[in-house]
């Protein structure tokens, strides 16, 4: 595995290293030791998988307040997607900026979102399915998240955006006021 880190503190895109011959790959996909200097004193506490039909279809920004901020690994395993990741933490010299990657199973690259970022994509192709480990567990009352088109992020989208649930629709956009997460 190669860890690049990113402009945003915290943040990484990992590169996989597959073995190929003719009959196929075979991949690390996650490995404790090896991604050390990402996870620290962390584990991997969940795995969630989502599939996404619809090209255009935008999920987030969503992250969780503390105690329960996580950290996600978020890997494309079908189609192709853009992932998105924005700061949201008090006192970053990246507070509110974003950085995106277009994730796919042929790049065999993985997004590691720090604790207090936000996350959030957008498919670029039909059917496409991510996978998301997790360092904390999913807390209902610590959720919350941003508008995918806050003004504030000017979050430049590759495709207009479609297909939002209600509950991202109705996301607040942020105020002025907005500080930031204290982690």
């Amino acid at each position: 595995m190669n860890i690049v880190p990113l402009h945003i503190a915290g943040a990484f895109i990992v590169e996989g290293k597959p073995n190929s011959d003719h009959r196929g790959s075979f991949e690390r996909f996650y490995c404790e030791k090896a991604l050390a200097e990402v996870i620290g004193e962390n584990h991997i506490v969940q795995i969630n998988h989502s599939r996404t039909q619809s090209v255009g279809a935008v999920r987030g920004l969503h992250f969780q307040h503390a105690p329960y901020a996580e950290m996600k690994m978020v890997r494309c395993t079908r189609g192709r997607v853009w992932d998105v990741l924005v700061d949201l933490r008090a006192g970053s010299h990246t507070f509110l900026k974003w950085h995106a990657e277009e994730l796919n199973p042929d790049k065999v690259l993985m997004m590691v979102i720090p604790e207090g970022c936000a996350h959030g994509f957008q498919t670029l192709e039909a059917d496409s399915e991510l996978l998301y480990l997790h360092t904390n567990f999913y807390t209902p009352q610590a959720e919350a998240g941003l508008r995918y088109d806050d003004p504030q992020l000017k979050i430049d989208w590759p495709l207009k955006a479609t297909d939002l649930s209600e509950r991202d629709k109705e996301h607040p956009l942020l105020t002025i006021n907005f500080a930031g997460l204290e982690i």
